[in-house]
């Protein structure tokens, strides 16, 4: 795998560390699916699940721009993937011809995510769409490593039946 990754620090302040950690989980997805054909970013994993690394892609770039761009930053951020027709559409509507395109998506919208997040302190509040109450710039970060951390599971799942890579 040749995607870089950089491990979280060990000791620093508390958004050091957890800037630190989601930049390696963010990493981690990266390398999860470096060097690999379209056709293989697409292999879903066991029937019936649409679940594939390029959908993986795909959905954290959904959830990326949902908490970032339009809860935390007010911005207008529709979907890019998913309708009301098509609510699974990361998953269910990937293309192998599109994988490069999906990615360099991702790597625009980490970028864009990281721009929003450094204008917040860690204290900050904001108001989830269509939910109640105040969210912290903490707990979004905290559920961000999480949302990650989990689908990287599935990720590595996914690389080692494709190829047999493993690795953490």
């Amino acid at each position: 795998m040749t995607e870089n990754r950089v491990d979280p620090p060990t000791a620093g302040g508390e958004r050091e560390l957890l800037q630190g950690f989601l930049d390696f989980h963010r990493g981690t997805l990266l390398w999860k699916v470096s060097g690999l054909t379209g056709a293989q970013l697409v292999q879903r994993s066991v029937d019936p699940s649409s679940l594939s690394l390029i959908g993986l892609v795909r959905h954290l770039s959904e959830v990326e721009k949902y908490w970032f761009h339009r809860a935390l930053a007010q911005l207008p951020a529709p979907p890019l993937h998913w309708t009301a027709e098509h609510p699974d559409g990361d998953f269910d509507l990937t293309d192998p011809a599109r994988a490069e395109h999906d990615l360099a998506e991702f790597r625009e919208i980490v970028r864009v995510s990281g721009e929003i997040a450094a204008g917040h302190t860690l204290d900050d509040t904001f108001l989830r769409p269509g939910h109640e109450g105040e969210y912290s710039v903490r707990y979004l970060y905290i559920h961000m490593i999480e949302e990650y951390a989990r689908h990287n599971g599935h990720a590595d799942l996914l690389r080692e039946r494709i190829d047999g890579l493993t690795g953490e």
